[in-house]
């Protein structure tokens, strides 16, 4: 029986993962974000391809990162390669998050989604902190907008976005009040 190509050795893996997430970046900087989105996508596939070949046929919602539950007890990758994807993983839900805030017609539901995968691991990723509270702006969320965009103050507190960001959902927190206020 023929050896399979390596294509599938966890190295291999961990290359074309990392390649496609550059290919994304590059996309993402010449303001190509359908493309940048497909390229991220790619590389999250290869990223839960390694768990498969890893031994975990399903890496789906038990963890919160998708090589949590594999990568860790896996000896076929190096420290380095594991920190590699994991890291990865979170730089490209992150970057899907920034092309969707770019795109005509934003869906911010998909957006809060990205970034609370993100916030799993890395509770104070600034960027994740602040497109949540976009998101949850956006949809309409006003407390945990706040909070998300407070929290993401706390990170970086000079950032004019986010203090933008906080003042306009304050006003729609007030205005709600007042308008709860005429109705009772």
């Amino acid at each position: 029986m023929l050896k399979q190509p390596s294509h599938n050795e966890p190295a291999d893996v961990v290359r074309r993962a990392l390649d496609f997430k550059s290919q994304g970046t590059q996309c993402y900087k010449d303001k190509k974000y359908r493309e940048a989105i497909g390229k991220y996508h790619r590389a999250l596939l290869e990223i839960k391809g390694l768990c498969r070949v890893l031994g975990d046929p399903d890496p789906g919602p038990k963890s919160t990162s998708t090589l949590l539950p594999t990568i860790s007890k896996s000896s076929t990758l190096t420290d380095e390669q594991k920190g590699a994807m994991e890291n990865a993983e979170l730089e490209c839900y992150n970057s899907l998050a920034a092309c969707l805030l770019q795109m005509e017609l934003v869906n911010y539901e998909r957006v809060k989604e990205y970034c609370l995968k993100v916030l799993l691991k890395e509770g104070k990723n600034f960027k994740a902190l602040y497109r949540s509270g976009v998101a949850y702006y956006h949809l309409g969320d006003y407390q945990k907008a706040l909070y998300y965009l407070k929290e993401s103050h706390k990170q970086e507190p000079s950032d004019t976005n986010a203090i933008r960001y906080i003042q306009l959902t304050e006003m729609k927190i007030r205005r709600n009040a007042q308008k709860e206020k005429k109705e009772a």
